[in-house]
């Protein structure tokens, strides 16, 4: 970075992240991602969603996480100055998060920083899924729905549906079935490049949902296809939360 560099702050409550940035020595410009990417030598995402739509919006500056999810090492509220002036002074190590398109019969529908969820529409209603990579079946099974989630997003709800956390540097995704009808039931780790997921029949309508967003709707037999999309470039200061849970 330049000896002043320009730092984007995304996300509410962006003044304190503001302060910090001019306090430490930069110039900082607050608004939305579209907005502020652009031309930003760094860039702070205040919130989940704040760093999400800087994901989507594409940069290859390093951004700062402020309460963003463990998965991608981001610093808690209360340390916010420190972290930003770390920013700053270059004060970090860069970790690369990868990104996953979506494509719902060969169309690109959305960007995923975190995970994808095939979900039933209505609640314990069970519908039946095949996951493929390439042309191996890897597994059938009934369940609500099924999660596919980066290493950014293993320690989020695919965590919670019975998954594993995954490193940031794996070169994978977990695929996990939730609240499956079988009671024993694996989950994988998997090469995001040639994963597929189908919809074999349902009892009701099945959502797709690709981060924080309801995509829309999946049909019976229509193949899901996950594709590798980029990356985001994540600054991981001192301050930074273990991807891991605390013992």
């Amino acid at each position: 970075m330049s000896d002043s560099p320009l730092v984007g702050v995304v996300g509410p409550d962006a003044d304190a992240a503001v302060a910090a940035v001019e306090s430490a020595g930069g110039r900082a410009t607050a608004g939305t991602a579209s907005r502020v990417v652009d031309g930003s030598d760094a860039v702070v995402a205040v919130g989940e969603p704040a760093l999400l739509a800087v994901a989507r919006a594409g940069t290859d500056a390093p951004v700062l996480p402020v309460e963003a999810g463990a998965g991608v090492c981001s610093v808690p509220r209360a340390a916010v100055a420190d972290a930003v002036a770390d920013l700053v002074a270059g004060d970090y190590e860069r970790a690369s998060h990868p990104l996953v398109d979506v494509r719902v019969a060969d169309r690109t529908r959305a960007t995923a920083l975190l995970d994808l969820m095939l979900v039933s529409a209505e609640p314990a209603q069970i519908s039946e899924y095949t996951v493929e990579r390439g042309d191996d079946r890897v597994a059938r099974f009934r369940a609500d729905g099924v999660v596919v989630a980066t290493p950014a997003g293993s320690s989020g709800y695919a965590s919670d549906a019975g998954g594993p956390v995954l490193a940031p540097d794996t070169d994978a995704v977990a695929v996990v079935p939730v609240a499956p009808f079988e009671t024993d039931i694996d989950h994988w780790v998997l090469p995001a490049d040639g994963l597929g997921v189908t919809v074999e029949r349902d009892e009701t309508a099945v959502h797709l949902l690709a981060d924080d967003r309801v995509v829309g709707p999946v049909e019976p037999d229509e193949p899901v296809r996950v594709v590798p999309a980029g990356s985001v470039s994540v600054a991981v200061v001192a301050a930074g939360r273990s991807p891991f849970p605390p013992a």
